[in-house]
């Protein structure tokens, strides 16, 4: 008879027990794959440290050993209040901050220490997750207000006039600023996931055919024409491409899931390039954008102000690192007081770390992403519940998608947007955000662990 995954795990287990062999816990797990993490952050700062000092001094030691203290108190957390959650899911997400941290080091102390104090709150804001929504059900009950908020949140930059890059993307509070789009797209995908857990039986019903497509009727159709707005909202009013893409994305994503319409995806996909092409043809700072990644030498983009001279040093960087990269803290990143590669610990700290640590190094960064969206697909995978699954998959897409933005950007597969590559890229909001977002992970992963694990299963 033949077996799934879950039950072919759980026989191996059985049998090992048998032979006498010990089987890791899932929290075991967790632990030990936390241990190399930290000294790999260790190792990093003393690389940092060499060049810059010509020697290590015990301060590669104390950071190593603080940021392991930090990622040891969430896990005796996940250990008390979710014991069954992924055991990959944390570390992974400790790794990426890891590197982050480093590479902000690398480029300015002062903002490293900013990025670790947020990397502190960020954890705090995961504790908060598994503390206040063991039961998830309370986001699908108030989904029309998360989206609401969304919404305000989205459209504050534009009155508070936060501009980045030519971009409404921050919200100025004094001392504080952050990117309301990172909270937003956890809110969209709840609303989202929420409304096709209720609706999914009823959109592959079939009422009318539009352009050889089968089509549910309108008013249970019309959720993918807002989410469709709202990302031309993000292009044109916001100025942000970026969201634009990850929010519209992950709403595919979530619709394929629900309904298993591989039409869907390709009838949203057809009116997202529809939209863009109209406004990249009308609205000047979307057509200036394309331009700039079309023709990046152009002389005439290169200097102008906002032009392609970001996304060409970008470009250097990436070719100069070569396969195995110019070492940590080697890269020339400022000449005569001027910066050579624009935003480097933001937009362009991937450039930063191909031409630190080469392609052996963006490649291995770029699998530490994948793993992360195989956990998260997997919690998806094990849960049962319809909510909890399409918000375990939703979360995990904005998630992918929002690494593929940044990392196309730079690496000129798609136009360059102002979107923060997940835990690496300094800011505080872009940290907090996606602690949130592994935090309801791992919320969906316990519940789910747990009860296939009552069930024999784990």
């Amino acid at each position: 008879m033949a077996t799934g995954p879950l039950e072919a795990a759980a026989r191996l287990e059985r049998l090992a027990a048998q032979d006498g062999r010990a089987v890791l816990s899932a929290r075991n797990r967790e632990l030990f794959g936390l241990l190399p993490v930290a000294l790999a952050v260790a190792a990093g700062f003393a690389g940092v440290l060499i060049t810059r000092e010509a020697e290590v001094n015990d301060a590669t030691l104390t950071y190593g050993l603080a940021f392991l203290v930090f990622c040891l108190v969430g896990h005796l957390f996940v250990r008390w209040r979710l014991p069954d959650a992924d055991p990959y899911i944390y570390p992974l997400a400790a790794a990426l901050a890891g590197v982050g941290i480093v590479m902000v080091y690398r480029i300015d102390p002062e903002l490293a220490r900013e990025q670790a104090q947020w990397f502190v709150f960020g954890l705090a804001a995961f504790v908060a997750v598994g503390l206040l929504l063991r039961d998830l059900s309370l986001l699908e009950r108030y989904r029309y207000t998360i989206a609401a908020g969304a919404m305000v949140l989205l459209i504050m930059p534009r009155l508070t006039g936060g501009v980045t890059n030519g971009a409404y993307l921050r919200i100025d509070l004094g001392p504080v600023e952050f990117q309301p789009a990172e909270l937003a797209k956890i809110a969209v995908v709840i609303f989202v996931a929420a409304y096709l857990a209720d609706t999914r039986e009823l959109m592959v019903t079939y009422e009318r055919r539009f352009l050889g497509v089968s089509l549910p009727p309108l008013r249970y159709f019309g959720p993918m024409l807002v989410v469709w707005a709202i990302a031309m909202l993000l292009l044109v009013f916001i100025r942000d491409l970026g969201s634009s893409v990850m929010f519209f994305g992950g709403f595919l994503a979530l619709l394929y899931v629900a309904t298993g319409r591989l039409s869907y995806v390709v009838l949203g996909l057809a009116m997202f390039v529809v939209g863009f092409l109209f406004f990249e043809s009308t609205v000047g700072h979307v057509g200036a954008r394309v331009d700039a990644w079309r023709n990046p030498l152009d002389p005439d983009l290169y200097y102008a102000l906002g032009g392609s001279g970001q996304i060409a040093q970008g470009m250097f960087a990436q070719a100069d690192g070569g396969v195995l990269g110019a070492g940590l803290g080697q890269s020339i990143l400022t000449a005569g007081g001027d910066p050579v590669l624009p935003a480097a610990q933001t937009d362009l700290i991937y450039a930063v770390v191909v031409n630190e640590l080469g392609f052996v190094g963006a490649v291995a960064l770029l699998l530490v992403y994948l793993l992360f969206v195989q956990r998260g697909l997997k919690t998806a995978m094990l849960a049962t519940d319809p909510f909890n699954k399409l918000l375990a998959a939703g979360l995990t897409a904005v998630f992918a998608l929002q690494v593929f933005v940044i990392v196309g950007g730079v690496t000129r597969v798609i136009p360059l947007t102002g979107v923060t590559l997940p835990f690496v890229s300094y800011g505080g909001s872009s940290i907090v955000a996606n602690f949130v977002l592994v935090g309801l992970l791992m919320v969906v992963s316990d519940g789910a662990r747990r009860r296939h694990r009552e069930g024999g299963l784990l």
